[in-house]
């Protein structure tokens, strides 16, 4: 059994680190085309299908006239928290 939770506390840890991975790529002018593309493009197909159930909640603020998706931060916050809960068991 403890395989297995700590298998899902480490890909729970891993699909953190990929949503801060496309938060950082979002800031960065990536060239269509290049392997920096396809690597945002897969980033953004694994991690969007979790991101887009909290920008149903979470406005997107407007921060000197730029539009800043604070869902990406609360999305970390909440697979913080389950992973936290996860690494208890």
């Amino acid at each position: 059994m403890h395989g297995t939770i700590y298998l899902v506390y480490l890909v729970l840890t891993v699909y953190g680190w990929m949503i801060v991975a496309r938060a950082l790529l979002s800031w960065i002018a990536v060239r269509p085309g290049t392997q920096m593309d396809r690597v945002s493009g897969v980033l953004y197909q694994l991690t969007e299908p979790y991101l887009a159930i909290f920008r149903r909640f979470v406005p997107m603020a407007r921060i000197g006239g730029m539009g800043i998706d604070l869902s990406m931060l609360v999305g970390l916050v909440v697979l913080g928290i389950v992973s936290q809960l996860v690494g208890r068991l």
